[in-house]
């Protein structure tokens, strides 16, 4: 099984878009992240959940997280307020997570190879055989989907 048979398509933003709009795709979809690609459809970068959490949640609550707890209900249903007028590029300043990106034509150990080396929840597959981090991202591949093809069935062992 290759790459190209593996990839799905998924959703992308750009560092252009609305952070509050990439992080209303990633709840409606249950995404684990979403992949960053430049105008032409290049991997910039993979933006995880965790990444979005973490711009919600003010900086003095992450130092201590006690503090959490005089948070009421109605106070953290305005969290997300702080991604108003913010962009993805904003998310990615201080640290761009890197979007793995594989060829069509790479094999299910070498995705699973990219994915675990690069920690990443997806990796994205590119059109371009001979330089898949300069080709367009034609499709993405979770590591659920992944796992979801390689598995034995139940009782298989």
């Amino acid at each position: 099984m290759r790459a190209r048979e593996l990839a799905v398509e998924y959703p992308t933003v750009t560092p252009d878009d609305s952070a509050m709009d990439a992080a209303r795709l990633l709840a409606a979809r249950g995404l684990p992240g979403l992949v960053v690609v430049d105008g032409r459809r290049r991997a910039v970068a993979v933006l995880p959940g965790s990444r979005l959490v973490r711009q919600i949640v003010p900086p003095h609550v992450r130092d201590d997280p006690a503090l959490a707890r005089v948070y009421d209900e109605p106070h953290a249903d305005r969290l997300c307020a702080r991604l108003a007028g913010r962009t993805v590029a904003d998310l990615l300043e201080g640290g761009r997570a890197p979007l793995p990106v594989v060829d069509p034509g790479a094999t299910v150990m070498e995705i699973a190879s990219v994915m675990a080396d690069a920690r990443s929840p997806v990796v994205a597959v590119a059109d371009d055989e001979r330089h898949p981090e300069r080709g367009a991202v034609i499709g993405v591949i979770t590591a659920a989907h992944l796992l979801e093809r390689i598995l034995p069935a139940a009782g298989d062992g």
